[in-house]
């Protein structure tokens, strides 16, 4: 799950709600990746998924394998420490921990590829607490988060099916592929992976996929998520996704929030690239049905928006930032911090990069307005507002 579950932002169950977005690196990007990722070369591969802050390696390593063709291999080794303020469990002040030791291997050409992401990570996240990678792996999507088999049957066409990243949100998962370390307000309310078949058509300036999935990693195949991306000009792209379930399941475990993962998600987001900047503002919207026998008394809503950008000073050096605000709906379930509450965030990460190697730090902020004692931040879950500041560190290979 990326959500929140109906319970409060303490100890485990806040844990769970960083949880919920755990993986996504496909060829098959959110709309915020339609913006051009940093220049990488011609040898780039196009998965794992990048934003416009860091940039994959230009030369991966690869094999001729003979009568299965050549494989790729990339990977990541990163780490991260963070200060913050309003601590609570099982946070500490302050923390150092891996972010990525990861690697993957993928086959991307002729009709039948595959991709294979592998290893340890750690999902840093706005307004949640945040755990140690082991554990935040073991209890997310183990080892192995995304892998999945491609048909290409033609130029046009693709399917794919496995673990496969989420067709949601304008934000990548992992912290290497984003265009910050820590992951967003709108982004704790989306599916990251889940298993299932997907569909792929590019026509143009025209790219439709459509997915049946089992929406919040439930193992419950009732939903499906699609999204259509009109790249209108050379700087200009725009996107509309959308995930529901058609059915019900009662499943909840800590990437599954039976709320969200019984209800729906829309999203419309533009991507502007210019020059030194990308620009990238989107809405969304999530509903959550009342159905007490799951212990929904009552349907609930949010609503977000957000922008993102990136300014490129040189070559080596950017500074990104991200700006958001959501508030639900509900007078019985909580979705952010409390019945009715809301919240907004603002987050800014200079980076420096160098060939493979690099370093940023980040500044974040996060204030809740409305929200609830018992689901706020703090050790007593009972202050309204969080600052966090971090550095990571590592190579992309």
């Amino acid at each position: 799950m990326k959500a929140f579950k109906i319970a409060s932002l303490t100890g485990v169950a806040a844990l769970s709600l960083a949880a919920a977005g755990a993986a996504r690196a496909d060829d098959t990007p959110p709309a915020a990746a339609a913006a051009p990722a940093a220049p990488a070369g011609p040898m780039a591969l196009a998965s794992p998924s990048m934003s416009a802050s860091l940039s994959s390696n230009a030369d991966p390593l690869s094999a001729d394998l003979g009568p299965l063709g050549k494989i790729w291999v990339s990977g990541q080794v990163t780490a991260f420490g963070m200060a913050q303020t309003a601590a609570g469990p099982p946070s500490e002040k302050r923390k150092g921990d891996i972010s990525n030791v990861q690697f993957e291997v993928q086959k991307t050409d002729g009709v039948f590829q595959f991709y294979v992401q592998a290893g340890d990570y750690n999902i840093p996240s706005l307004g949640t607490p945040v755990a140690t990678s082991p554990r935040f792996t073991e209890e997310t999507y183990k080892y192995v988060p995304v892998a999945y088999i491609k048909i290409v049957p033609n130029a046009a066409f693709s399917f794919e099916i496995g673990e496969l990243p989420t067709l949601i949100g304008a934000e990548y998962t992992f912290t290497f592929q984003n265009l910050n370390i820590l992951r967003g307000l709108l982004w704790n309310q989306e599916p990251a992976i889940s298993r299932g078949v997907q569909a792929n058509y590019t026509k143009g300036p025209l790219a439709v996929s459509v997915s049946v999935n089992d929406g919040y990693f439930s193992e419950h195949y009732s939903t499906v998520s699609g999204l259509v991306t009109y790249t209108a000009t050379m700087k200009d792209t725009i996107a509309v996704a959308a995930s529901g379930n058609f059915d019900k399941t009662s499943r909840s475990t800590f990437v599954t929030p039976v709320a969200q993962n019984n209800g729906t998600v829309w999203n419309v987001m533009y991507t502007h690239t210019e020059d030194k900047w990308m620009v990238n503002p989107y809405i969304q919207y999530t509903t959550t049905p009342k159905d007490v026998s799951f212990g929904l008394p009552s349907s609930a809503s949010t609503f977000g928006a957000a922008i993102l950008g990136k300014y490129s000073l040189t070559s080596m050096f950017n500074v990104a930032g991200r700006v958001e605000y959501i508030s639900s709906s509900g007078s019985d379930v909580s979705l952010l911090y409390g019945p009715k509450s809301d919240a907004w965030s603002f987050t800014l990460t200079p980076t420096v990069q160098f060939k493979t190697y690099f370093v940023r730090a980040e500044l974040a902020y996060v204030k809740v307005d409305g929200g609830a004692k018992g689901a706020l931040f703090g050790a007593f879950a009972n202050k309204d507002e969080q600052s966090r500041a971090l550095i990571e560190t590592g190579v992309l290979f």
